[in-house]
């Protein structure tokens, strides 16, 4: 009786990590961090806006005002975010993954750090617009690299670990705010003080990661005429980019949307819940109990984005997006009227979080599978940025409608907006099990 060579498939079990080296590790170790500091910085934002508008208009935390300008400096934090992530989606792709990845870095460092010396609203916003320049363009370079750097049975889950950063980055957010930015000898400003340090990351890209060999290749098709690196016109004029184009649009305009114009108000919502009159004695408390709760929200994005990458691994890209919007439609009304008080907020917020957040793991995934080599960060940038800017109006709008009809029916309005990815999915094309795209 013969036996089954050690080599057959049936009998030899692969895991996604099998065959990785050190350096597939340290690249997605460089690019999770790069991302988790990105986050973190979008997170320092939403923890330090009130305080820091209540602070430079001179008003009560509680006062209207304060919601409508946060609204408006929502909004055009998201324009710088998603004009840069256009703009260095085709540097990613013309000047490399790497040296794209430590620019936006650095960009987004430095004036986090600024933010934290504005003087008035309007100052305030300018910084973030630059802010937002640097956080739009590190992600499309960063899933770019590791997607081409990852071999295509480790590629699913490499990007899904890299997108769940993120939630650690936004805890980290919610950690420096429970300590620094409630405390009443620091304050916001030094909240975004700590936002400067992931520059120091940036050394280490430049000495340690080199551009990936598909990137390579596609350069040198270029050097040969045969193709052209970061060719924008080329997301339209060929029929099949034009169609992954509009879809991925679409798909990402709705999770941004729903993410930045609902899912970043829970420290209002939580604020209101537990100082209703922003009584200043309360202050310290609610500050922190906001921040644990936040890490809480992020500590289940954490598992949703894990678990949207396991999910589309095991049934497929569409049916786990079909799932994924859904249930944001679901959980967002639930939360917005269930949060009344600090222990209803930690059996809510980490729900929100999951499915709200798992949307990004998608794209993370996603994305960079719908295009080739040569224009492949430019067509994940241009998706991701073009929804930015489409979803400018969702903040502004959540807080012009919650300061009539207050927050609890301002999110559950808007989470209707997730809906309208029921229209868009029939035309998206599954990728699962298929070879990226050269």
């Amino acid at each position: 009786m013969s036996e089954r060579s050690s080599s057959d498939p049936l009998k030899t079990k692969v895991f996604w990590w099998t065959g990785l080296t050190s350096y597939h590790w340290l690249v997605l170790i460089v690019a999770s961090l790069g991302w988790a500091f990105d986050t973190m910085d979008q997170w320092l934002y939403v923890l330090a806006r009130q305080p820091a508008l209540a602070d430079l208009l001179g008003v009560a935390r509680e006062d209207p005002q304060v919601r409508h300008y946060g609204g408006v400096v929502q909004s055009l934090f998201l324009f710088g975010w998603a004009t840069g992530g256009f703009l260095f989606g085709i540097v990613g792709d013309r000047l490399g993954r790497t040296k794209t990845m430590a620019v936006t870095i650095l960009l987004y460092a430095l004036f986090t750090g600024a933010s934290g010396i504005a003087q008035t609203w309007w100052e305030f916003a300018i910084y973030r617009v630059i802010a937002g320049l640097g956080v739009g363009g590190e992600f499309a370079s960063g899933a770019a690299l590791v997607a081409e750097v990852f071999p295509d049975h480790a590629r699913t889950q490499a990007l899904g670990l890299m997108q769940a950063s993120s939630a650690i980055g936004n805890m980290g957010a919610g950690l420096i705010n429970a300590t620094i930015g409630a405390s009443p000898h620091w304050g916001w400003r030094w909240v975004f003080a700590v936002g400067m340090l992931p520059a120091l990351l940036v050394f280490v890209i430049r000495f340690f990661l080199k551009e990936p060999q598909r990137w390579q290749d596609a350069k040198a098709k270029e050097r040969a005429g045969l193709s052209r690196l970061g060719d924008f016109a080329a997301l339209f004029r060929h029929p099949v980019w034009r169609h992954h184009t509009l879809v991925g649009i679409g798909l990402a305009a709705i999770g941004v949307m729903g993410f930045w114009g609902i899912g970043t108000f829970s420290p209002d919502l939580l604020r209101l819940a537990l100082n209703p009159k922003d009584d200043p004695a309360l202050r310290f408390w609610v500050e922190r109990w906001t921040s644990l709760a936040v890490m809480s929200q992020n500590f289940g994005a954490f598992f949703g984005i894990i678990g949207w990458a396991w999910l589309a691994h095991a049934i497929g890209r569409r049916p786990a997006f079909y799932l994924a919007f859904l249930l944001c439609f679901l959980i967002i009304p639930l939360t917005f009227f269930g949060t009344r008080s600090l222990a209803s907020a930690f059996v809510f917020f980490p729900v929100m979080g999951f499915f709200t957040t798992s949307l990004f793991g998608g794209y993370a995934v996603y994305f960079p599978e719908l295009f080739p080599t040569h224009i492949r960060a430019t067509g994940v940038g241009f998706c991701y940025n073009v929804a930015r800017y489409l979803s400018i109006i969702a903040p502004y709008t959540f807080g012009r409608i919650s300061s009539f009809i207050g927050i609890r029916w301002a999110g559950s309005l808007m989470a209707c907006v997730f809906l309208l990815a029921f229209l868009i999915l029939p035309f998206a094309p599954e990728t699962k099990g298929r070879p990226l795209l050269e």
